[in-house]
């Protein structure tokens, strides 16, 4: 499901986590008055957004299954997030979100779907609606969820190293290409990489990784 979008066609995109990633992590809130950006975040979607890269939210919302909350209240607080980042000059492209959950108490959210995450679904909804380049696009999120459902989807992943992944449950698709510690080095991260148009591999990004900590020293 989605708000407001824009026609993007043909362009490429990095696909963000909310809570935890976006903004700081206060379970099912959908007050506006408690919703603020995570460090880093302001910088690093500056310089995603003026590279020209496509910022869209993509969000597990269980709480509307659990019955926490109303879709109008989720879109009140989704509002409430676009424009504190229009106020620094940085447009979202969309805001996508799941609420369904196999043991939902709401009767119409329950089932199991392919766009809650760690399924693509939210992600290739957006790519189809957007017109964006999924593959030349980018997953940052807080957990191996949002990183398996990134490269199920077709795209590159960080995965934000700031202690809210706590099970570390493994597979094939839950490696990382990259890590990082705010959104801020995500986006150096990203912009680094397709700068070099190198092949990145998930596992395989420890030369590009240190060459970014050492430029963005030196």
């Amino acid at each position: 499901m989605t708000e407001e979008l824009l026609p993007l066609p043909g362009r490429k995109a990095v696909f963000l986590d909310k809570d935890g990633t976006l903004v700081e992590d206060v379970p099912y809130n959908v007050d506006p008055t408690r919703i603020r950006l995570m460090p880093g975040a302001v910088p690093g979607l500056t310089a995603l957004h003026e590279a020209g890269y496509a910022l869209v939210v993509v969000s597990n919302q269980s709480g509307l299954a659990r019955g926490f909350f109303t879709e109008d209240k989720l879109l009140a607080a989704w509002r409430h997030l676009a424009e504190l980042l229009a106020r620094h000059g940085v447009p979202l492209a969309g805001f996508y979100y799941c609420p369904h959950h196999p043991d939902a108490d709401v009767a119409a959210y329950r089932r199991r779907c392919s766009c809650r995450k760690p399924g693509p679904g939210l992600l290739k909804e957006a790519g189809r609606e957007l017109g964006l380049d999924l593959k030349a696009s980018w997953m940052v999120g807080d957990i191996l969820d949002d990183v398996e459902a990134g490269q199920r989807a077709g795209c590159r992943t960080i995965l934000l190293n700031n202690g809210h992944e706590t099970e570390w449950c493994d597979g094939p698709r839950r490696q990382p290409h990259f890590w990082a510690d705010d959104l801020t080095e995500a986006a150096w991260q990203i912009l680094l990489a397709d700068s070099s148009n190198l092949p990145v591999r998930s596992g395989d990004v420890s030369r590009l990784s240190d060459a970014a900590t050492h430029e963005h020293r030196s």
